[in-house]
């Protein structure tokens, strides 16, 4: 029997020939060709009005933060079901995150909950795309513009995602991307800020360049580059660049067939779910998604240690998700919540990820639909 793993990176053919290729070129730093494709592919692609590529999602979130000029005291509303670089890259500015609840369907922030939670220090709300799914934007977007917030998206999971016909990560002002190897398209480590805005370009190429016009000297616009601003060393180097550039041309065939395996998952679980043992997904109308990944929600009488151990002796990889921040030792000391986190905390304890990559076979999720099913029987009815 073999062991299905949660995730597996995926090669999509050229990655090894184009990091040979970098190497050839004589230029393994950052910036290069490889680089400047990957970013002209997001901004043609997304319509982006520029894209940086950076060495990590978190790098994006954190340039994010600096662009839009967050400063001790500041308050940032955001949801505290979400990775830790959402908060963390405005607690290093010195602002306080305000969490608010999530949508039980969407597991997205809970866009009800965020004016009252508005004072007169918020700056920014950020909202996470979680699995790849839309917020609801119009809403938000019409409370930012009645307060004057800034509205970031985390879209570390939505690349190839759509709002009303609309890629995920050029609606906010600005837009944060993941290449991370568990996400759809990867780079190992790697990300990308989209800024939607023409202001925030010059600043941005300054920040991601150690603080200096750099960007500008390669272009040939000033004979020599010096330390300009703040900044840091935010750009990847090309080997991760090559590799990115393979699989940004074969991302039509890998969404294609994540979303064939999604749906077929979607068949499988409909055809014989019990909705008292588990749910799963639930994808609004207006959003497009990307296939990021397939959750289960528990019913909260079983066990999820045991179900994912019962599953991995069945040789079936699966995890469960975030910590809830503000839960964390880190979230109480930096940040507070407003109202009650009564959602984020069931689903927290609830939500299992089962196995969904490239190399997933229909006999592979036939066995895991089958085994989600008998083990959830078993730990609900007999135990």
């Amino acid at each position: 029997m073999n062991y299905i793993k949660f995730n597996q990176p995926y090669l999509s053919g050229k990655e090894l020939e184009y990091i040979a290729e970098a190497h050839l070129n004589a230029q393994l730093s950052g910036d290069g060709p490889f680089t400047k494709y990957c970013s002209t592919w997001l901004e043609q692609h997304l319509k982006a009005k520029k894209s940086l590529i950076t060495h990590s999602c978190t790098a994006a979130l954190e340039m994010s933060a600096m662009l839009a000029d967050i400063n001790i005291g500041d308050e940032v509303i955001m949801p505290s079901y979400t990775f830790v670089s959402t908060a963390n890259a405005f607690v290093l500015r010195g602002a306080v995150p305000v969490f608010v609840d999530i949508n039980e369907k969407t597991l997205n922030i809970d866009e009800n909950l965020i004016e009252i939670a508005i004072t007169k220090k918020t700056k920014a709300i950020v909202v996470v795309h979680y699995a790849g799914v839309s917020c609801a934007m119009d809403e938000i977007f019409s409370i930012a513009s009645k307060y004057g917030l800034i509205v970031i998206e985390d879209a570390a999971q939505a690349i190839q995602s759509k709002y009303k016909g609309k890629p995920l990560g050029t609606l906010g002002n600005l837009g944060c991307l993941s290449f991370h190897e568990t996400k759809n398209i990867i780079s190992g480590e790697g990300g990308a800020i989209l800024l939607n805005e023409d202001k925030y370009i010059k600043k941005a190429e300054i920040i991601r360049e150690k603080g200096t016009d750099r960007s500008k000297f390669f272009r040939g616009e000033v004979d020599k580059y010096t330390w300009q601003d703040m900044g840091s060393s935010l750009l990847p180097g090309e080997i991760i660049c090559a590799f990115l550039k393979s699989q940004l041309e074969n991302s039509h065939l890998i969404l294609n067939q994540r979303m064939r395996i999604w749906s077929y998952y979607e068949t499988l679980f409909n055809e014989c779910k019990d909705d008292d043992l588990f749910q799963t997904p639930y994808i609004p109308s207006y959003c497009t998604h990307n296939a990021h990944m397939f959750y289960l929600l528990l019913n909260e009488k079983i066990n999820r240690n045991d179900f994912i151990n019962r599953m991995k002796i069945n040789g079936i990889g699966c995890v469960s998700h975030y910590v809830p921040l503000h839960d964390s030792p880190a979230g109480k000391k930096f940040s507070r919540h407003n109202g009650t986190m009564e959602v984020t905390d069931s689903i927290a304890k609830r939500i299992v990820r089962i196995p969904l990559h490239m190399a997933i076979t229909e006999y592979d999720q036939c066995r895991i639909v089958q085994n989600v099913n008998n083990i959830c029987k078993d730990l609900m009815y007999v135990n």
